[in-house]
Protein backbone atom coordinates (compact mmCIF):
# COMPACT_ATOMS: atom_id res chain seq x y z
CA UNK A 1 0.00 0.00 0.00
CA UNK A 2 2.70 2.15 1.15
CA UNK A 3 4.39 1.59 -2.45
CA UNK A 4 1.20 2.18 -4.58
CA UNK A 5 1.24 5.86 -2.84
CA UNK A 6 4.66 6.45 -2.89
CA UNK A 7 4.48 5.99 -7.22
CA UNK A 8 1.18 7.70 -7.07
CA UNK A 9 2.70 10.98 -5.45
CA UNK A 10 6.18 10.53 -8.36
CA UNK A 11 3.77 10.33 -10.83
CA UNK A 12 1.64 13.20 -9.70
CA UNK A 13 4.81 15.75 -9.53
CA UNK A 14 5.58 17.77 -12.11
CA UNK A 15 8.70 18.01 -14.53
CA UNK A 16 12.18 18.98 -13.54
CA UNK A 17 11.14 19.01 -9.49
CA UNK A 18 13.71 18.05 -6.91
CA UNK A 19 14.22 14.10 -6.10
CA UNK A 20 13.03 14.86 -2.73
CA UNK A 21 9.78 15.74 -1.66
CA UNK A 22 10.86 17.84 0.98
CA UNK A 23 12.00 21.68 -0.50
CA UNK A 24 13.18 23.61 2.22
CA UNK A 25 11.94 27.52 2.38
CA UNK A 26 15.81 28.86 2.23
CA UNK A 27 15.88 26.78 -1.02
CA UNK A 28 12.71 28.15 -2.55
CA UNK A 29 13.14 31.86 -1.60
CA UNK A 30 17.07 31.11 -3.42
CA UNK A 31 15.38 29.58 -6.50
CA UNK A 32 12.54 32.67 -6.76
CA UNK A 33 15.30 35.13 -6.64
CA UNK A 34 17.39 33.62 -9.43
CA UNK A 35 14.07 33.49 -11.15
CA UNK A 36 13.78 37.11 -10.98
CA UNK A 37 17.19 38.42 -11.83
CA UNK A 38 16.85 36.58 -14.89
CA UNK A 39 13.91 37.68 -15.97
CA UNK A 40 13.85 41.15 -15.12
CA UNK A 41 15.10 43.64 -17.34
CA UNK A 42 18.45 45.78 -16.42
CA UNK A 43 16.16 49.49 -16.34
CA UNK A 44 17.88 52.02 -19.01
CA UNK A 45 19.48 55.02 -18.39
CA UNK A 46 16.38 57.50 -18.73
CA UNK A 47 16.74 60.47 -21.48
CA UNK A 48 17.39 62.99 -19.05
CA UNK A 49 20.74 61.61 -17.56
CA UNK A 50 21.74 61.25 -21.24
CA UNK A 51 20.76 64.73 -22.21
CA UNK A 52 23.32 66.96 -20.39
CA UNK A 53 25.88 65.38 -22.61
CA UNK A 54 24.06 66.18 -25.33
CA UNK A 55 23.04 69.35 -24.96
CA UNK A 56 25.49 72.31 -24.25
CA UNK A 57 23.57 75.59 -22.36
CA UNK A 58 26.66 77.47 -22.11
CA UNK A 59 29.17 79.48 -24.11
CA UNK A 60 32.51 77.94 -24.88
CA UNK A 61 34.74 80.01 -22.74
CA UNK A 62 37.17 82.40 -24.60
CA UNK A 63 40.90 81.41 -25.22
CA UNK A 64 43.72 83.36 -24.23
CA UNK A 65 44.41 82.69 -28.21
CA UNK A 66 40.75 83.87 -29.21
CA UNK A 67 42.11 86.98 -26.76
CA UNK A 68 45.21 87.64 -28.01
CA UNK A 69 43.49 87.45 -31.85
CA UNK A 70 40.91 89.94 -30.44
CA UNK A 71 43.44 92.35 -29.68
CA UNK A 72 45.82 92.29 -32.54
CA UNK A 73 42.43 93.11 -34.82
CA UNK A 74 41.61 96.16 -33.01
CA UNK A 75 45.00 96.92 -32.79
CA UNK A 76 44.33 97.46 -36.30
CA UNK A 77 41.70 99.95 -36.74
CA UNK A 78 43.55 103.00 -37.41
CA UNK A 79 40.61 105.10 -35.33
CA UNK A 80 41.21 103.23 -32.49
CA UNK A 81 45.02 104.13 -32.91
CA UNK A 82 44.68 107.76 -33.64
CA UNK A 83 42.52 107.88 -30.65
CA UNK A 84 44.66 106.69 -28.12
CA UNK A 85 47.81 109.15 -29.53
CA UNK A 86 48.29 112.98 -29.39
CA UNK A 87 47.87 115.49 -31.98
CA UNK A 88 51.38 116.06 -33.58
CA UNK A 89 52.07 118.59 -36.39
CA UNK A 90 53.25 116.69 -39.58
CA UNK A 91 56.55 117.56 -41.07
CA UNK A 92 58.51 116.88 -44.39
CA UNK A 93 59.89 113.58 -43.01
CA UNK A 94 56.33 112.36 -42.87
CA UNK A 95 55.49 112.96 -46.43
CA UNK A 96 59.05 111.68 -47.84
CA UNK A 97 58.42 108.33 -45.60
CA UNK A 98 54.69 107.99 -47.16
CA UNK A 99 56.39 108.20 -50.55
CA UNK A 100 59.02 105.90 -50.13
CA UNK A 101 56.05 103.33 -48.64
CA UNK A 102 54.10 103.94 -50.91
CA UNK A 103 56.37 103.15 -54.01
CA UNK A 104 58.76 100.85 -53.03
CA UNK A 105 56.63 97.98 -53.96
CA UNK A 106 57.31 98.26 -57.65
CA UNK A 107 60.30 100.79 -58.03
CA UNK A 108 64.07 100.10 -58.04
CA UNK A 109 66.38 101.72 -55.36
CA UNK A 110 67.38 104.09 -57.96
CA UNK A 111 63.79 105.52 -58.83
CA UNK A 112 63.32 105.86 -54.94
CA UNK A 113 65.91 108.11 -54.73
CA UNK A 114 65.11 110.01 -57.36
CA UNK A 115 61.51 110.86 -55.79
CA UNK A 116 63.03 112.28 -53.03
CA UNK A 117 62.02 115.78 -52.21
CA UNK A 118 65.09 118.37 -50.91
CA UNK A 119 64.78 120.06 -47.89
CA UNK A 120 64.57 123.36 -49.85
CA UNK A 121 61.20 122.78 -51.11
CA UNK A 122 58.93 122.86 -47.87
CA UNK A 123 57.93 125.47 -46.28
CA UNK A 124 57.69 125.36 -42.20
CA UNK A 125 54.76 123.52 -41.23
CA UNK A 126 51.85 124.34 -38.72
CA UNK A 127 52.69 123.67 -35.45
CA UNK A 128 48.73 123.30 -34.95
CA UNK A 129 48.65 127.16 -33.59
CA UNK A 130 47.62 128.55 -36.43
CA UNK A 131 44.42 128.96 -38.22
CA UNK A 132 44.64 128.22 -42.15
CA UNK A 133 45.10 132.74 -42.30
CA UNK A 134 47.62 133.26 -40.29
CA UNK A 135 49.31 129.86 -41.58
CA UNK A 136 49.42 131.24 -45.02
CA UNK A 137 50.09 134.82 -44.08
CA UNK A 138 53.69 133.13 -42.56
CA UNK A 139 54.39 131.32 -44.94
CA UNK A 140 53.99 133.81 -47.83
CA UNK A 141 54.12 137.16 -46.30
CA UNK A 142 54.30 138.97 -49.92
CA UNK A 143 50.94 137.21 -51.04
CA UNK A 144 49.55 140.83 -52.27
CA UNK A 145 51.83 141.36 -54.81
CA UNK A 146 52.18 138.00 -55.71
CA UNK A 147 48.64 138.58 -56.65
CA UNK A 148 48.80 141.69 -58.01
CA UNK A 149 51.59 140.44 -60.94
CA UNK A 150 49.41 137.17 -61.60
CA UNK A 151 47.21 137.22 -64.98
CA UNK A 152 47.79 133.90 -66.20
CA UNK A 153 44.46 131.93 -67.07
CA UNK A 154 43.73 128.41 -66.90
CA UNK A 155 46.42 128.57 -63.44
CA UNK A 156 46.50 129.29 -60.03
CA UNK A 157 49.22 130.66 -57.63
CA UNK A 158 48.61 128.59 -54.73
CA UNK A 159 46.52 125.14 -54.03
CA UNK A 160 45.19 123.76 -51.38
CA UNK A 161 44.50 120.19 -51.44
CA UNK A 162 41.97 118.40 -48.90
CA UNK A 163 40.12 115.55 -48.44
CA UNK A 164 36.56 116.26 -49.43
CA UNK A 165 34.54 119.14 -50.81
CA UNK A 166 32.69 119.75 -46.95
CA UNK A 167 36.29 120.50 -45.97
CA UNK A 168 36.92 122.74 -49.16
CA UNK A 169 34.58 124.96 -48.14
CA UNK A 170 35.37 124.56 -44.66
CA UNK A 171 38.93 126.00 -45.44
CA UNK A 172 37.78 128.46 -47.68
CA UNK A 173 35.53 130.05 -45.29
CA UNK A 174 38.29 130.33 -42.66
CA UNK A 175 40.71 131.76 -45.40
CA UNK A 176 38.89 134.90 -45.48
CA UNK A 177 41.46 137.33 -43.62
CA UNK A 178 44.81 135.65 -45.84
CA UNK A 179 42.53 135.87 -49.71
CA UNK A 180 41.33 139.90 -49.55
CA UNK A 181 39.93 140.39 -52.55
CA UNK A 182 41.70 137.51 -54.45
CA UNK A 183 39.68 135.15 -56.61
CA UNK A 184 39.27 131.71 -54.93
CA UNK A 185 37.90 128.55 -57.06
CA UNK A 186 36.10 125.42 -55.97
CA UNK A 187 38.06 122.42 -57.40
CA UNK A 188 36.04 119.70 -56.32
CA UNK A 189 33.39 117.21 -57.71
CA UNK A 190 30.36 117.54 -55.76
CA UNK A 191 27.54 119.34 -57.60
CA UNK A 192 30.62 120.56 -60.03
CA UNK A 193 31.40 119.08 -63.55
CA UNK A 194 34.37 119.26 -64.23
CA UNK A 195 33.75 121.15 -68.05
CA UNK A 196 32.04 123.96 -65.75
CA UNK A 197 35.36 124.19 -63.81
CA UNK A 198 37.67 124.58 -67.17
CA UNK A 199 35.22 126.97 -68.70
CA UNK A 200 35.75 128.94 -65.74
CA UNK A 201 39.64 128.76 -65.84
CA UNK A 202 39.83 129.67 -69.28
CA UNK A 203 37.57 132.95 -69.04
CA UNK A 204 39.38 134.31 -66.24
CA UNK A 205 42.33 134.81 -63.69
CA UNK A 206 42.16 132.91 -60.54
CA UNK A 207 44.57 133.15 -57.45
CA UNK A 208 43.74 130.35 -55.28
CA UNK A 209 41.96 127.11 -55.81
CA UNK A 210 40.93 124.23 -52.68
CA UNK A 211 39.69 121.16 -53.80
CA UNK A 212 40.21 117.41 -54.02
CA UNK A 213 43.27 115.30 -55.45
CA UNK A 214 41.13 113.26 -57.55
CA UNK A 215 38.85 116.74 -59.02
CA UNK A 216 42.54 118.67 -60.09
CA UNK A 217 43.92 115.66 -61.20
CA UNK A 218 41.13 115.55 -63.88
CA UNK A 219 41.69 119.27 -64.51
CA UNK A 220 45.33 118.69 -65.37
CA UNK A 221 43.77 115.91 -67.84
CA UNK A 222 42.09 117.58 -69.85
CA UNK A 223 44.29 121.07 -69.75
CA UNK A 224 41.71 123.14 -67.54
CA UNK A 225 44.97 123.75 -65.43
CA UNK A 226 48.42 124.69 -65.62
CA UNK A 227 50.91 124.17 -63.14
CA UNK A 228 53.66 125.57 -64.11
CA UNK A 229 52.84 129.13 -62.24
CA UNK A 230 51.99 127.35 -59.28
CA UNK A 231 53.99 128.85 -56.31
CA UNK A 232 52.68 127.19 -53.32
CA UNK A 233 51.04 123.93 -52.31
CA UNK A 234 49.52 123.30 -49.38
CA UNK A 235 48.38 119.77 -47.83
CA UNK A 236 45.50 119.85 -44.94
CA UNK A 237 47.28 117.48 -43.14
CA UNK A 238 46.76 117.46 -39.45
CA UNK A 239 42.75 118.04 -39.72
CA UNK A 240 40.78 114.50 -38.87
CA UNK A 241 37.54 113.65 -39.91
CA UNK A 242 34.81 112.18 -37.77
CA UNK A 243 36.55 108.48 -37.88
CA UNK A 244 39.68 110.47 -36.79
CA UNK A 245 41.45 110.29 -39.73
CA UNK A 246 43.48 112.82 -41.06
CA UNK A 247 43.65 112.97 -45.33
CA UNK A 248 46.68 110.56 -45.96
CA UNK A 249 45.51 108.21 -43.85
CA UNK A 250 42.20 107.05 -46.27
CA UNK A 251 43.91 104.84 -48.92
CA UNK A 252 41.79 106.25 -51.70
CA UNK A 253 43.12 109.76 -51.08
CA UNK A 254 46.49 109.17 -50.37
CA UNK A 255 46.85 107.43 -53.81
CA UNK A 256 45.50 109.81 -55.77
CA UNK A 257 47.73 112.57 -53.91
CA UNK A 258 50.96 110.40 -54.90
CA UNK A 259 49.41 110.27 -58.99
CA UNK A 260 49.36 114.18 -58.42
CA UNK A 261 52.70 114.72 -57.32
CA UNK A 262 53.67 112.50 -60.47
CA UNK A 263 51.86 114.99 -62.73
CA UNK A 264 54.82 117.49 -62.72
CA UNK A 265 54.62 118.44 -58.83
CA UNK A 266 57.68 116.82 -58.19
CA UNK A 267 59.85 118.14 -60.81
CA UNK A 268 58.06 121.76 -60.06
CA UNK A 269 59.64 120.71 -56.38
CA UNK A 270 63.35 119.72 -57.75
CA UNK A 271 63.00 123.10 -59.83
CA UNK A 272 62.85 125.16 -56.64
CA UNK A 273 59.66 126.81 -58.29
CA UNK A 274 57.09 125.21 -55.82
CA UNK A 275 56.95 125.21 -52.35
CA UNK A 276 55.16 122.59 -50.36
CA UNK A 277 53.76 123.37 -47.03
CA UNK A 278 51.95 120.68 -44.55
CA UNK A 279 49.38 122.73 -42.74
Amino acid sequence: MADDLGDEWWEHQPAGAASSPEISDNEERGNTDMIQQETVPVPALSKKTEQPKECFLTQPKETKEDAIKTRKRRKKKITDILAKSEPKPGIPEDLQKLIKDYYSSNRSVIELEELNLPDSCFLQANDLTHSLSSYLKEICPKWMKLRKNHTEKKSLLMLIICSSAIRALELIRSMTAFRGDSKVMKLFAKHIKVQEQVKLLEKRVVHLGVGTPGRIKELIKQDGLNLNPLKFLVFDWNWRDQKLRRMMDIPEIRKEVFELLEMGVLDLCKSGSLKLGLF
